[in-house]
């Protein structure tokens, strides 16, 4: 923990109010740095808003954070928007937003390219068969870091287990599972609040030194983040042409069947039911991808996180790839290179524009609920069961990547045909699973040596 919270706070002179260029600087550079995931990226901001500049107080970062959880989509860029939001109105959030996702689109970009041109090259592949590897072992990860956090009594064990089973074994929807873990924990509050209080994020162990924000509110300075009457018609008269707008003109232009309308409409979607991040749906994006429209290949649905983990910016980058892919797969009169192109910006717009609609609607109401253990009780619920829903992604990639073939028992449930075992894959997922939990080697030293053991293991095995 940073220094300034060993000291008294009466101590501490008071921060002073960033400027938009300031502003600007900071956000361009955390989404240049963000690396790491949601929980790196989380990270990085606090170091940066809370520790270093002071531009927010630790509990009302907190809740903001508490609020984004609850939300679909990526919680990492939705803080930077709520943030960006309390300190320079509505441009400020758009700003956070935009440069929270660029650096990393870009990248994406480029990298989805020339997997489409050159992903079938034997050495392409040999790479990509190293890096499915480690993120199997980064899934994994995932669900032992969230679960530490998340699963602190037997009641948030049981509601994960429960949605484990709801998922893989009985083919429940997963907007449902998230509704009715968040519907546990608001009962859960008022049957036995010791089971479910404190499951969230912040409970006041660290001195809330005031940041710029927060004075900022003491003064009455912060007038745009009282709600209003006219709130929420106004914002969702804006907000959702600009969403969905784009999808009915492309709808009535191309049809239903096609390609473009399939995208937008699906990705919509996701961008309503993604609660709990990147891979809490990447399964059921998978399946679809997969299954459904025949876009992917099970293995480049694995592929395509590689690429999103090596980039800055939200895993839910990897839905980019998926829209790439699949308009560079079924481009029709259009040139591949820019159907794929053209379908990542789709891909990208029906994706992160809501994360400003539901900030920009929500976070004044949240503003004037801080405190309330209700809304910190369906978090810890929803959080929980998150978990039980990453632990069936990492099963669904174990199963992929290790396995050749696997079989349907029945409600959906998926098993390996035991016979079917990839020796090099299982021995390096458990080399990177190792690097990674035992010896605590980075995310992309060990990306980058399960490539280069992937190349080296296959040349030799042939």
């Amino acid at each position: 923990m940073s220094a300034v919270f060993s000291k008294d706070p009466a101590e501490i002179q008071a921060p002073a109010v960033p400027s938009f260029r300031q502003a600007v600087k900071l956000w361009a550079k955390i989404g240049l740095l963000s690396f790491g995931g949601p929980a790196g990226q989380i990270a990085l901001m606090h170091k940066e808003l809370v520790e270093e500049r002071r531009w927010i107080g630790e509990q009302r970062f907190l809740h903001a954070l508490n609020y984004c959880m609850l939300l679909p989509g990526p919680e990492a860029q939705q803080l930077a928007i709520y943030i960006g939001w309390l300190l320079h109105k509505t441009v400020g959030g758009l700003v956070a937003g935009i440069l929270f996702v660029v650096p990393g689109a870009l990248v994406m970009l480029v990298l989805s390219s020339l997997y489409a041109l050159y992903g079938d090259i034997p050495f392409v592949e040999a790479l990509f068969f190293g890096v499915k590897a480690t993120v199997l072992a980064i899934v994994i990860e995932a669900v032992i870091r969230i679960g530490r956090r998340a699963l602190k009594n037997r009641i948030m064990v049981s509601i994960a287990l429960a949605a484990f089973i709801a998922i893989y074994a009985l083919n429940v929807p997963f907007p449902l599972i998230v509704l009715l873990a968040g519907l546990t924990g608001w009962i859960g509050n008022r049957i036995a609040p010791a089971f479910f209080s404190g499951t969230s994020q912040g409970k006041g162990d660290v001195p809330d030194i005031k940041g710029a924000v927060d004075l900022m509110f003491e003064r009455g300075e912060l007038t745009h983040v009282k709600p209003t009457r006219w709130h929420a018609p106004r914002i969702l008269a804006i907000w959702l042409p600009i969403w969905l707008g784009p999808v009915l003109l492309i709808w009535a232009f191309t049809g239903s069947a096609s390609v473009w309308t399939q995208i937008g409409g699906f990705f919509s979607l996701m961008a309503v039911v993604t609660f709990g991040g990147a891979y809490a749906v990447l399964a059921y994006v998978a399946q679809a991808a997969v299954e459904s429209f025949g876009w992917l290949a099970p293995g480049e649905m694995v592929d395509g996180l590689g690429l999103a983990e090596t980039t800055p910016g939200p895993l839910i980058l990897v839905l980019q790839f998926v829209g790439y892919i699949a308009a560079f797969r079924h481009s029709g009169a259009l040139a591949p290179l820019l159907a794929g192109a053209l379908g990542a910006l789709l891909t990208l717009w029906v994706t992160f524009t809501p994360c400003f609609l539901w900030i920009f609607l929500g976070a004044p109401y949240i503003e004037a609920l801080r405190g309330n253990r209700a809304l910190s009780a369906a978090l810890g619920a929803i959080t929980a069961a998150v978990v039980g829903v990453i632990m069936n992604l990492a099963l669904w990639f174990g199963l992929h990547v290790i396995f050749g073939e696997v079989r349907n028992v029945g409600l959906g449930m998926d098993v390996p045909v035991l016979a079917s075992i990839d020796w090099r894959a299982a021995l390096l997922s458990c080399a990177a699973m190792i690097a990674i939990l035992k010896l605590k080697i980075g995310m992309l030293p060990t990306l980058a040596g399960s490539a280069l053991a992937g190349v080296l293991l296959l040349a030799v095995s042939g």
